[in-house]
């Protein structure tokens, strides 16, 4: 179990996020959060390699805190993506933008890509998980509602699956909670290769 894992290490998750939070404390895992301020920018070269994307930003994220921790700090951090029609579509800047994102998404199946990055005992441990989703055909109303929500407007890809976008979701093929943003089996896994060799 990871809580038992990870009880006598000092841990810090680089994340500003809600549901990386809650996911670490439904775990009973104890971590200070302290938000990263890596660089997120999607560039054109990006939308041909999705998971070294995700794998560059998470890096960047771990080695942003790490710098400034003991080196017996267990860091985590993590970047979850949406990827559709070769683009990787991010948070969404404005409406506009999460109408286009989910009018894409819309009736077709798309990835999301999360990748983990830990730093521990200055080494650097990475992973990365995919999962396929399914929306159903969404109607022009039923986007503005979603956006009337304002749940679109933080998220990768411009919708939650454990909110009100998950009435928008036929079938997934992976893990839940890698498309919420934190594969915890992944996770667990990566942890175990670190602390049990």
């Amino acid at each position: 179990m990871l809580d038992k894992l990870l009880k006598d290490i000092n841990i810090v998750l680089a994340s500003k996020s809600p549901r990386r939070i809650a996911l670490l404390e439904m775990l009973n895992i104890k971590f200070l959060h302290i938000e990263s301020t890596a660089d997120e920018t999607i560039n054109e070269q990006d939308h041909k390699n999705p998971r070294r994307y995700a794998c560059r930003v998470a890096s960047d994220k771990c080695n942003n805190i790490s710098k400034d921790m003991f080196p017996n700090c267990l860091i985590i951090a993590a970047d979850t993506i949406v990827y559709h029609n070769k683009q990787i579509l991010g948070k969404p800047n404005s409406e506009d933008t999460a109408f286009a994102y989910l009018s894409s998404l819309s009736g077709d199946t798309h990835a999301v890509y999360t990748a983990i990055c830990i730093s521990y005992k200055a080494k650097t441990y990475s992973a990365i998980e995919r999962t396929n989703v399914v929306f159903k055909k969404l109607s022009e109303q039923e986007i503005r509602d979603y956006i009337a929500t304002r749940e679109p407007m933080d998220k990768a890809g411009a919708y939650g699956i454990q909110g009100y976008g998950s009435q928008f979701i036929e079938k997934i093929n992976g893990c839940y909670f890698n498309v919420m943003g934190f594969p915890i089996n992944k996770f667990y896994q990566l942890i175990e290769q670190i602390l049990k060799g």
